[in-house]
């Protein structure tokens, strides 16, 4: 896998004209010299996950696909447009493991970078403590390949590729 670029390394072209008059304006946008587009490199809304089980335990998945393909994180994924944090994450846990959300409250948040088809995409990502409707038949499904339960204090912070997942579950054994 090659390293991620900034977008700004990367967009070359205009998307609205297709001229390569396409200019740095500022430090996260770009504007076109000839129909005047200007284009913000603005950050992606990502949702995450906190599930526990009877003991305790933290519910992780393992990816399924790059980037990161096999390591753990947290069930979960993008914001569609038009979209709010909570029906986004309760229609990613479905389409994940098969489940519906019977309580979910907001934990924490914060910034991260997910390198996607040759860049750099600047998320913030939205932790969540979910209480699933049930804990019972969960299948990895979508982009996970299993599904794994730990103790916050004992995950492997390296099997983590993303910060935001890392300061994520820090701030989850401050508060344990």
């Amino acid at each position: 896998m090659t390293e991620a670029k900034h977008p700004n390394q990367v967009f070359k072209y205009c998307p609205s004209c297709g001229s390569t008059q396409l200019r740095q304006s500022g430090d996260r946008s770009k504007k076109c010299l000839h129909c005047g587009f200007h284009y913000f490199f603005n950050t992606s809304a990502a949702v995450a996950a906190i599930i526990f089980n009877e003991e305790g335990k933290i519910m992780l998945t393992r990816r399924a696909i790059e980037p990161h393909k096999g390591m753990l994180d947290f069930p979960g994924g993008f914001v569609d447009p038009m979209e709010s944090a909570e029906d986004s994450l309760t229609r990613e846990l479905k389409e994940e493991l098969g489940t519906g959300v019977k309580k979910m409250d907001y934990f924490c948040s914060f910034p991260n970078m997910y390198p996607f088809a040759g860049i750099q995409v600047f998320t913030l990502d939205m932790a969540f403590v979910v209480e699933l409707e049930s804990m019972t038949g969960l299948t990895p499904m979508d982009d996970i390949s299993a599904i794994e339960f730990y103790h916050p204090s004992e995950v492997n912070l390296d099997e983590l590729p993303a910060q935001s997942m890392k300061n994520i579950l820090k701030k989850l054994n401050e508060h344990s």
